[in-house]
């Protein structure tokens, strides 16, 4: 079943790597989402207004310091590696080349225990895809990977 997006901007999507698993929402975002922020739906976002939420003591600027520094402050931790670890969450941040030549950032997508990944693709539904790149396009690529422990069961 395809999505609401368009498939020009995620031309890596097909119908063998990804699944919908919800419907398409503007409650909350990718950023959000990779921070397992499902309690509240509430988006995140640096804007400078302050409309949308962001966490307290980072800038709230659009760039790939602040929104790795916007993770830390969950535990979140830069890491080397999108392997499956047992007792780690990775999420990986994406960006593109904006017009001054700087990354920007653009999404972010969260590991599953599975191993596969899950993103909210922007207004539209959360999905379940099986590599990070199945989502290039529009978002440009992985930049940045992060990870926190989870204390052993």
């Amino acid at each position: 079943m395809p999505g609401s997006w368009s498939p020009k901007n995620f031309p890596y999507l097909n119908q063998d790597n990804h699944s919908i698993t919800s419907n398409a929402t503007r409650k909350y975002n990718c950023i959000a989402w990779a921070a397992s922020e499902t309690e509240t739906h509430r988006r995140w976002d640096p804007d400078p207004q302050g409309i949308y939420y962001w966490p307290p003591g980072v800038p709230r600027k659009v760039t790939m310091e602040a929104v790795a520094q916007a993770y830390e402050t969950l535990g979140f931790h830069l890491c080397f590696s999108t392997a499956l670890e047992a007792g780690a969450e990775k999420i990986a941040i994406y960006g593109r080349e904006g017009p001054n030549g700087i990354t920007i950032p653009t999404h972010a997508a969260r590991q599953l225990a599975s191993g596969e990944w899950t993103s909210k693709l922007g207004d539209h539904e959360d999905i379940k895809h099986r590599d990070l790149s199945d989502v290039n396009g529009l978002y440009g690529e992985p930049v940045i990977y992060m990870e926190r422990r989870h204390a052993e069961p």
